[in-house]
């Protein structure tokens, strides 16, 4: 019986280790230890590496949410959302913004992103660019301009102000959509 749990485990290991599954939406990267992160690439599907020479990482490649709202739990520093954003309109006037920012990883930069950044893209660039970028555009802004009509426009230029910070880090911005700005 403990001969063929050790069998089994080694089996599973070693046929394991030759595999790697990526399930629709996602990519893999390898990690070579010999050659560090390779440039390939792997889409959905199974594909062969090599057991404890390369590690392979998966990355959801989906339309992501990064909820900006109240009762975001922010003890997990890589939770995809913030707290409502309190920042200051041309007219000093305080506002609090909530919404919700869609993006997704460029599949082409994945490999630099986990080079470069790693991991923990959300802490390290969503949520504070995302803070700046809405409280620099916000600030543009009188407060009756803020709550009434420029909503569209004041989207559309958070868009264009995380789409130069993200893009060459290996972020695609997909949409910005604030649902409440309010006074505090």
């Amino acid at each position: 019986m403990f001969d063929k749990l050790v069998v089994s485990i080694l089996v599973d290991e070693i046929v394991g280790g030759f595999l790697v599954s990526v399930p629709p939406g996602h990519v893999a990267c390898i990690f070579d230890r010999g050659k560090g992160i390779l440039p390939v690439i792997k889409g959905p599907g199974l594909h062969f590496k090599i057991p404890f020479w390369q590690v392979a990482k998966l990355f959801n490649a989906q339309t992501l949410e990064y909820n900006i709202t109240r009762g975001i739990d922010l003890s997990n520093p890589e939770a995809f959302g913030d707290e409502p954003i309190n920042t200051v309109t041309a007219d000093n006037k305080l506002v609090t913004v909530e919404g919700t920012i869609l993006f997704r990883i460029n599949k082409n930069m994945i490999n630099e992103l986990w080079e470069n950044i790693g991991e923990r893209f959300v802490s390290k660039i969503v949520r504070p660019v995302a803070r700046s970028r809405i409280r620099s555009v916000i600030a543009g802004y009188k407060f009756n301009e803020v709550i009434t009509n420029h909503r569209k426009t004041i989207e559309h230029e958070i868009h264009q102000e995380l789409d130069a910070i993200f893009n060459p880090k290996g972020l695609i911005t997909e949409g910005v959509l604030l649902s409440e700005i309010r006074p505090l």
